[in-house]
């Protein structure tokens, strides 16, 4: 039976990670994913959960220590955002490379410079090539409900990848909403214990991790992470099938919303799709038009061909990115889309927008005002601003 509760995104995170009772977490502080390490060194320090938290001196150190274990055997990981995450860099491919399957609550927040300690993705989306699987949400409903589900994705023997559950900092880690939790019994029995077939404190079978590859097996090893994270697509989706069996709640790659008959559609990643919706609400109400969201869960592994498919009826496409790329491609979230609507010969026009950098708010209004523009490209075949940024101070 579910259990209701009010909790911030943080505060469910970090229930979650008491439910799971992982062995070990080390963690340093930074604004706002702080609270998460604050939550698990108070249930440890009262006695609720059994694992081990390692006070650090740098992000750099949590995530080379939260390796350290891992490797060693240990079910482990680790909380951070935005500089710290960038900190821990070099940590971000060794973790990837060494298939240890580590979890990382990211909390996204805008990289430096100028500094800022509010919500975009920058963070999440520099390190989108590092070999991490990056799952988003939307709402601290799904942060929890993801970060359930992340351990049993990284562990699977098909994939044996690290994940990063993101969610947007302040408007849900700080935010409080209803929720339903599982009750932790189910979540253990779901989650299930780590049975390591290789590590570090094995004496029967000494191995080194992570020595240094020469150009004759550099290339193997990064083969070795496509194939893995190839494999990751079936696991997400089997681990999410398990997750409804037991919830009621049902998660694929991205949700589709009024999309089935959509003419015009935004896509997106994170909080900002819960706006998109009332927007949808408000104009097929008052206009009819037939207006609809796709918003991305799975960024990596990025589903292509399943987005061009959803895609596929739509004539006008915005896809709206929370990070710049300086590209002349668009944004992040904008290049993969439009690659995989070109692979699959689409005959949409796309457009690209940048909203929210720096915490920036974005509002029905504005949404409805992109509606508008896809209508009016989809009329005339004319794009003018097919790159833009939406909220920008004239």
């Amino acid at each position: 039976m579910a259990v209701r509760e009010r909790l911030s995104g943080n505060e469910a995170v970090a229930y979650a990670i008491k439910q799971i009772e992982p062995d070990v977490m080390p963690a340093f502080p930074i604004t706002p994913s702080t609270e998460i390490p604050q939550y698990v060194a108070t249930y440890i320090a009262n006695g609720e959960i059994d694992t081990e938290f390692i006070p650090v001196e740098s992000e750099h150190s949590a995530m080379s220590a939260t390796l350290g274990a891992c490797a060693a055997g240990a079910r482990a990981l680790t909380a951070t955002s935005s500089c710290g995450m960038a900190l821990m860099w070099e940590e971000l491919y060794v973790a990837a490379s060494d298939r240890l399957p580590i979890v990382m609550a990211l909390v996204n927040r805008a990289l430096s410079g100028p500094i800022n300690i509010n919500a975009d993705h920058s963070d999440s989306m520099g390190a989108r090539d590092s070999g991490w699987i990056q799952i988003y949400a939307e709402s601290n409903q799904e942060v929890y409900d993801n970060f359930l589900q992340a351990f049993p994705i990284a562990e699977h023997k098909d994939v044996m990848l690290p994940v990063m559950i993101c969610q947007d900092g302040f408007i849900t880690s700080h935010g409080v909403e209803n929720i339903l939790l599982v009750e932790t019994d189910s979540v253990k029995q779901f989650v299930g214990e780590r049975n390591p077939e290789h590590y570090l404190l094995n004496a029967k079978e000494p191995m080194a991790v992570g020595p240094y590859a020469v150009s004759n097996y550099y290339m193997e090893t990064k083969r070795g992470q496509r194939e893995a994270m190839k494999n990751a697509r079936k696991v997400i989706l089997e681990v999410a099938e398990r997750f409804e069996k037991m919830t009621g709640r049902k998660y694929g790659f991205f949700e589709e919303y009024c999309l089935e008959d959509a003419e015009y559609a935004i896509v997106i990643i994170g909080s900002a799709a819960g706006t998109c919706k009332a927007a949808v609400n408000k104009i097929r109400k008052e206009t009819g038009k037939k207006v609809g969201l796709l918003k991305i869960r799975v960024f990596r592994p990025f589903p292509e061909e399943e987005l061009a498919a959803a895609l596929s009826h739509v004539k006008t496409i915005a896809v709206l990115d929370r990070s710049e790329m300086f590209s002349a491609t668009g944004g992040p979230l904008g290049a993969e889309v439009q690659a995989a609507l070109y692979q699959a010969k689409a005959d949409a026009d796309v457009v690209n927008y940048f909203y929210g950098l720096g915490g920036r708010d974005i509002t029905v209004e504005d949404f409805e005002q992109v509606y508008s523009k896809l209508e009016r490209i989809a009329k005339e075949h004319k794009v003018t601003d097919k790159y833009d940024y939406i909220g920008l101070r004239k």
